[in-house]
């Protein structure tokens, strides 16, 4: 055996010396629960982050409804404001029509009053005319108190008949 030889069994002697002191104070254990320990913890974290995607979920599902709701609702206000408006466009113009019927009523109701009045001053003045011609003509025509008498009846009936 040459000495490369030796030197390889002493290498070898010496790492199975190595081993068996690893072996000895327990290496192998620490290192087993080292590595369980860590496996440990990355399941703990997996099963973390699964609980935490599964409340991201939630929440989505939940903002989700949230929302369609929200547009539910605002949908709602936009039709009742919709009728709303409506309405009060009616009964605005059910107002505006009244009130012109009710202007346009008054408004005929004064010309008739204005015609009616109109026409009492054309009798009254006719009415005067005539008595005033009357009286011309029965003072001309008759003489004396007879005469008198005579005009004042006749004014008196002609006044009664136009008034």
């Amino acid at each position: 055996m040459n000495e490369s030889s030796w030197a390889n069994i002493w290498v070898l002697i010496a790492f199975v010396v190595f081993i068996a002191g690893l072996l000895y104070l327990g290496v192998h254990r620490m290192l087993a629960s080292a590595l369980d320990a860590r496996s440990a913890r990355i399941a703990n974290e997996l099963e973390e982050a699964r609980r935490f995607k599964e409340e991201a979920q939630k929440l989505v599902a939940e903002f989700k409804r949230k929302q369609r709701e929200a547009e539910a609702e605002a949908e709602s206000i936009v039709t009742a404001a919709k009728v709303e408006a409506e309405r009060l466009a009616a009964e605005a113009k059910a107002k505006l029509n009244d009130f012109v019927a009710r202007r346009t009523k008054q408004a005929e109701d004064k010309i008739a009053q204005a015609e009616q009045q109109a026409l009492a001053d054309v009798k009254a003045v006719a009415a005067e005319a005539a008595t005033r011609a009357a009286g011309v003509l029965a003072s001309n025509a008759a003489q004396g108190a007879v005469a008198d008498n005579l005009v004042a009846n006749a004014i008196s009936q002609v006044q009664s008949k136009l008034n």
